[in-house]
């Protein structure tokens, strides 16, 4: 029997973060099926995060949607050459074959889905035709602006960055769709696209905005950061390693990538009748179950549920949903494709060390308090303009600053430092400050100039061209040793070894009233 709109409507929406075009999709729901694209650049290996979009192919499959999955080869190469043209071919094999193998370990039938691969479209005279004709429409303002989140930034960008959301764009159009999903993530490559496409004479699409999941480290789950994420080819051990090392303090339901697989994966993918098991021994209350994902976060949440039962619980599903994947990739061809597609990283000589080094925002604080367990310590909320929205940081703060004066302050920010547990919450970053021991200890946090907003990158006079650290490593203590010479001098002005530090529009990071003094 056919679904009413309104259930499709609601299998198409659960658990989005957020959807544009509401009313066209209604609209379209009460005439006929949608038709939807879904688009990954094959760059980085994927891993376990990428159960999060298929259970929500699953979701429009059920919705009797029409559902393209378009593997971006061509992006990838765009997005600052991620995947260079001699890994290409291979990595597209590769990434067709793990979905594939995914899905199917999900229970989504292939024959409802069609796959396509950019270079099959995108190098038509049709396409790009149009691509010169966006060209002549875009800003390079608009074009930097859309892709910050999803494309590597580097200090002077390279065209072909630039050009990746004007080609995610006209997908919707020459794929013949009626809506493109993706991560909240690429938001501003979606607004872009409702933009320009009506300039061209195209219509505008909706857009299907997924969550981002946090990575096992409390951050986003990312394919650099090896402990944030589980391998889709990870064994039993590795899996088990991981979820041991993964951040999930008792009752803390935010930053916490193991509810979070709970929530967008294991409880999505659920059959009629089947239910979330915990496995305890008796004196700790023996095994219970959920059979919906709020019950499980209100138990975590007052702490009926530990650490360790829900992080045993996770690995069970996580290893249900590998073990099909696992399985097929025992075949010495598609084990030979993986190792060509990703081989072997050859140790890199050690990066100089400069301040180039340093990702240092602006941030704004959006909510601070004391920490339950510290009281020299703040626990505050910080925006630096991310998608996935503001940041917990812990600063040392509370005898220096009144809390008060914290509240909604302008500060800067030292963003890719490995995340820190600070007396039981995760830090995820560091609010930079003047500082002096003597005569009598004082603080002050730095002050980004009048004007600035949340987000804006802060670089050194001179080192605009390096790029930042995906993450610090802590063991080669690269902040430590780039640390000894940031001062603020004698005219107040923020600086490292004699080059002021300067936001994108050349203004300057000052102290209120400390001098000559460092930085930390």
């Amino acid at each position: 029997m056919a679904l009413a709109w309104t259930d499709k409507y609601k299998l198409i929406t659960r658990n989005l973060a957020e959807w544009l075009g509401d009313e066209k999709l209604k609209s379209i729901l009460k005439k006929r099926d949608l038709k939807l694209y879904w688009g990954t650049a094959t760059t980085g290996k994927p891993h376990i995060g990428y159960f999060a979009p298929m259970s929500k192919i699953a979701d429009f499959l059920r919705a009797e949607a029409e559902v393209t999955i378009l593997f971006a080869d061509l992006h990838a190469y765009l997005d600052n050459m991620k995947a260079p043209w001699e890994l290409l071919e291979l990595r597209t094999q590769y990434y067709e074959t793990i979905i594939k193998a995914m899905l199917k370990s999900i229970d989504v039938p292939l024959d409802k889905l069609k796959f396509v691969k950019g270079t099959d479209y995108q190098l038509s005279k049709e396409y790009t035709l149009d691509m010169y004709r966006l060209s002549s429409l875009v800003t390079e303002h608009d074009a930097k602006k859309a892709g910050a989140e999803v494309v590597k930034q580097i200090s002077n960008p390279l065209l072909s960055g630039l050009l990746y959301p004007g080609l995610q764009a006209l997908d919707e159009q020459h794929l013949k769709i009626d809506a493109q999903f993706g991560g909240v993530d690429q938001r501003k490559i979606f607004t872009f696209a409702e933009k320009y496409l009506p300039m061209m004479g195209y219509e505008k699409h909706i857009h299907l905005m997924n969550p981002m999941i946090p990575g096992l480290a409390g951050a986003k789950m990312s394919s650099s950061e090896d402990d944030s994420k589980i391998d889709l080819l990870d064994n039993p051990a590795a899996v088990k390693k991981k979820l041991k090392k993964a951040f999930c303090e008792p009752g803390n339901i935010a930053d916490n990538g193991v509810l979070a697989f709970s929530k967008h994966i294991i409880f999505p993918l659920f059959k009629n009748g089947e239910v979330f098991n915990v496995s305890r021994s008796a004196e700790f209350g023996g095994d219970v179950s959920f059979s919906e994902y709020e019950s499980l976060e209100a138990a975590f949440a007052k702490q009926e549920i530990h650490p360790g039962d829900l992080k045993n619980a996770v690995e069970v599903y996580i290893n249900r949903l590998l073990d099909p994947i696992r399985k097929e990739f025992e075949n010495s061809k598609l084990k030979s494709l993986a190792s060509k597609a990703y081989p072997p990283q050859k140790k890199a000589a050690e990066a100089e060390i400069t301040p180039a080094r340093l990702d240092i925002r602006v941030g704004k604080i959006v909510e601070v308090k004391k920490h339950p367990d510290a009281d020299s310590l703040y626990v505050e909320k910080i925006d630096l303009g991310e998608p996935s929205g503001p940041r917990t940081i812990v600063s040392g703060l509370v005898n220096f600053v009144p809390i008060n004066e914290m509240e909604n302050r302008m500060v800067v920010i030292l963003a890719n430092l490995k995340p820190a547990n600070l007396r039981g919450i995760s830090s995820h970053g560091m609010v930079l400050c003047a500082s002096v021991e003597e005569p009598t200890r004082q603080v002050e946090p730095l002050r980004p100039p009048a004007g600035s907003v949340p987000g804006d990158e802060i670089v050194i006079e001179g080192y605009e061209d390096g790029t930042a650290d995906d993450v610090l490593n802590p063991k080669k203590k690269v902040w430590e040793k780039l640390q000894v010479d940031l001062v603020v001098n004698g005219d107040g002005v923020a600086s490292w070894s004699g080059n002021p530090l300067l936001t994108s529009t050349g203004g300057k990071i000052t102290s209120d009233s400390l001098r000559n003094v460092p930085i930390k």
